[in-house]
């Protein structure tokens, strides 16, 4: 800011000094190209700022200098400062620009309608937008890899299982497939490799445990029953987990969030009675799957704030590894290698070469779509995170019936329809009532 200065005339040179930076220079040629002023003459223009941005392409506009301001009619270069402004608890990078000087006639300059400040803005609230808008499209863009990446792994996942129907090799194969594309980023220094500890692992093994029954259980119910009725049910995810947290765990909630759960429940109740081609094994599945799934959440932000230090991509990672751990002998023991040699050989046979492409895709964007999903719940609330889970359910059900031609009756979509707006309205009841 300018300000007018009571005082003498000041010589025409003088030493000027940056408070920023902390640096002296007497050089009255040193320039400063990011102020630029006009010749405007205090007779003519008493109430103009001193200093200000011409936006006219007249020629005006130039650097100022030091030189400049000595030979200005109203200024002179005795005393310049400049200081950054400061953002709550830091300090960017001066976005404004303070100036401090002499004026020649300082007895006029109350009288003479020069102001005793004048503010030159360098898009500051540019900047903080560009921000924002940046923040908003790395969100948007993880939204979109995270439902596309989930669609087609469920589609894949679909075509291995019905030609292929062993569900504990082909959950196995999945986590294997993630745990192999980190240590191989790890050992790539592609991403860098976290720090862990005793402590780590023992907050992720109840974690791990959850997310391995629900993993295998929805895997089982998806060789069932249509990928489409196995969403419909896990959509009652928030029901199971509003239920357990009140009963379980002593947490209470608002009257809202329990009336939430009655469209949810009934829809899921209308779907299953309705389903043309329903399986109690498929259901049953999807229904332990929705359990293990909000035990893994409980345990999951208990353990992510204990090791702050992880982020979402390497937590999953390590989430991955210790379930295959899990997994593995639980697989051999269920299906064994005979099955699945013979299964193998069955579905080669019948499908053909895609086949091996199908089981590498499958197990692929499993863990990449669970990647991105974790890396956005390090950028989100959790609360946001379901509304946009909510929505994936959405994209998983509807492109699954057009891609498999899944039969659907009218009361069926009803149904469907209840449910996944009921799973809506207690994500949207849930932020108003838990501010």
């Amino acid at each position: 800011m300018l300000r007018s200065v009571s005082g003498g005339v000041a010589a025409p040179q003088q030493q000027a000094r940056c408070t920023w930076c902390h640096i002296n220079t007497s050089s009255p040629s040193t320039s400063f190209p990011n102020i630029q002023y006009g010749s405007l003459s205090r007779a003519r223009a008493p109430n103009v700022k001193a200093l200000q941005a011409l936006k006219s392409n007249n020629g005006l506009m130039k650097p100022l200098a030091l030189k400049d301001l000595s030979s200005t009619p109203f200024l002179t270069g005795q005393s310049f400062k400049f200081a950054p402004l400061k953002f709550g608890a830091f300090e960017k990078v001066p976005l404004r620009l303070r100036i401090t000087a002499n004026a020649i006639d300082a007895g006029k300059s109350g009288a003479d309608g020069y102001g005793d400040e004048s503010v030159i803005t360098q898009g500051d609230e540019v900047t903080s937008t560009s921000k924002a808008a940046a923040q908003r499209v790395k969100i948007g863009t993880y939204f979109v890899l995270w439902w596309s990446l989930n669609v087609v792994f469920n589609i894949y996942n679909k075509k291995v299982l019905n030609a292929f129907p062993y569900p504990w090799l082909t959950s196995t194969l999945s986590l294997a497939a993630g745990s192999t594309i980190m240590l191989a980023s790890w050992a790539t220094r592609l991403v860098a490799a976290p720090e862990l500890d005793a402590e780590f692992w023992k907050s992720l093994a109840p974690v791990a445990l959850a997310h391995t029954i629900g993993h295998v259980a929805a895997t089982v119910s998806m060789s069932k029953v249509a990928v489409s009725f196995t969403h419909i049910i896990k959509s009652a995810e928030p029901a199971f987990s509003v239920l357990i947290s009140r009963f379980l765990l002593g947490e209470n909630f608002p009257l809202p969030v329990y009336l939430s759960l009655i469209p949810i429940i009934g829809g899921c109740a209308l779907t299953a009675a309705t389903e043309l081609n329903f399986n109690i094994t498929g259901f049953v599945g999807a229904m332990v799957s929705n359990i293990a799934f909000v035990f893994r959440n409980i345990f999951s932000k208990r353990g992510m704030v204990k090791s702050n230090k992880v982020g979402g991509m390497n937590y999953y990672a390590c989430l991955s590894m210790m379930s295959l751990l899990f997994l593995t002998p639980f697989a051999f023991a269920v299906e064994g290698p005979k099955l699945w040699a013979t299964g193998w050989q069955q579905a080669s046979e019948t499908v053909g070469q895609q086949f091996v492409w199908w089981v590498l895709a499958q197990s692929v964007f499993y863990h990449l779509y669970n990647q991105v999903s974790y890396m956005s719940l390090n950028e989100i609330s959790p609360l946001t995170f379901s509304v946009g889970n909510t929505m994936k359910r959405v994209s998983v059900i509807v492109s699954s019936i057009i891609v498999f031609h899944t039969p659907v009756l009218p009361v069926n979509a009803v149904g469907a329809a209840i449910a996944i707006l009921g799973t809506f309205l207690y994500s949207q009841v849930s932020i108003l009532t838990l501010k």
